[in-house]
């Protein structure tokens, strides 16, 4: 069987996996993970909230939507006669990680800027 003659969105993809790598570092650190006894960070651990942090599971939505990020930039390499559809995915999990401010505004910018370039037709989005 020959491969197909869908070109990869290779710019889309590498804004997406960018965009999703540091919205889930990102939200990996401000949730804390191995920082410290029990794996709290300052801020949310025993500093400045003193233990109590009624937001603290937004860190992990971040961490989530950075995942779904991840897998629509992975889709759109791996599945690229899909692309529109991972595209959506990524722009909408960017756009709400912006709206929370969970992983930065450059990390949501990144990928909503790489959902909107899945979302073109054509050879646009491809190199080569």
């Amino acid at each position: 069987m020959g491969e197909s003659q869908v070109e990869r969105p290779v710019v889309p993809f590498v804004l997406s996996l960018l965009a999703g790598l540091w919205m889930v570092l990102a939200g990996g650190m401000m949730s804390g993970i191995g920082w410290g006894p029990g794996g709290t960070g300052w801020m949310w651990g025993h500093g400045m909230m003193g233990g109590f942090y009624p937001g603290a599971y937004w860190p992990w939505l971040g961490i989530a939507l950075g995942a779904v990020v991840l897998l629509g930039a992975a889709m759109l390499f791996v599945r690229p006669e899909q692309a529109q559809g991972w595209g959506i995915a990524v722009l909408v999990a960017s756009a709400v990680n912006l709206f929370l401010g969970m992983g930065g505004v450059f990390a949501s910018l990144l990928g909503i800027i790489g959902g909107a370039l899945a979302l073109r037709p054509g050879k646009n989005n491809s190199r080569g």
